[in-house]
């Protein structure tokens, strides 16, 4: 008994993750990334100061290229933008064609890419990324989503 209290204490505190002030991830149903499916999310900073943007991608082996693009925008609580920008990140090593990222289970990939640092004032800010590739559906995409993170 003893043994698993101390397993579950310590997955516990090695779960906890005091810099993290949001995170979330949309599941597209179809198991792909339709071309107008844009992914929003809304998150609170509570206290001003220094954060980290970053952006989450579940793909499958299924996903046809090596790389991402997704367009990135931050808005604030008036929704005026603050930044926008497209991004490309790889999720296949372009050599040898193997995946990228962390595997949890069988053939699906979790990536966590950065987007921004910035410095944030108290308030309510809207995320919103949409894909941005050659073809309509992204075949092999199961979820994205964004995390914000404070900077020690």
């Amino acid at each position: 008994m003893r043994i698993f209290l101390v397993i579950v204490f310590v997955g516990l505190m090695i779960g906890c993750d005091s810099n993290r002030i949001f995170e979330d991830n949309k599941d597209f149903t179809k198991k792909a990334w339709a071309v107008n499916d844009t992914v929003s999310f809304e998150f609170l900073v509570a206290n001003e100061g220094l954060y980290n943007v970053k952006y989450d991608i579940r793909n499958t082996l299924d996903y046809p290229y090596s790389r991402i693009f997704v367009n990135y925008t931050l808005e604030d609580s008036t929704h005026r933008v603050l930044m926008t920008k497209l991004v490309a990140n790889y999720l296949f090593d372009v050599k040898t064609g193997e995946p990228k990222g962390d595997s949890g289970i069988g053939d699906i990939y979790d990536h966590q890419f950065p987007l921004e640092s910035r410095k944030f004032a108290s308030g309510k800010y809207f995320v919103k990324l949409q894909q941005f590739m050659r073809t309509d559906t992204l075949q092999g995409v199961l979820a994205a989503g964004v995390r914000v993170e404070k900077i020690e």
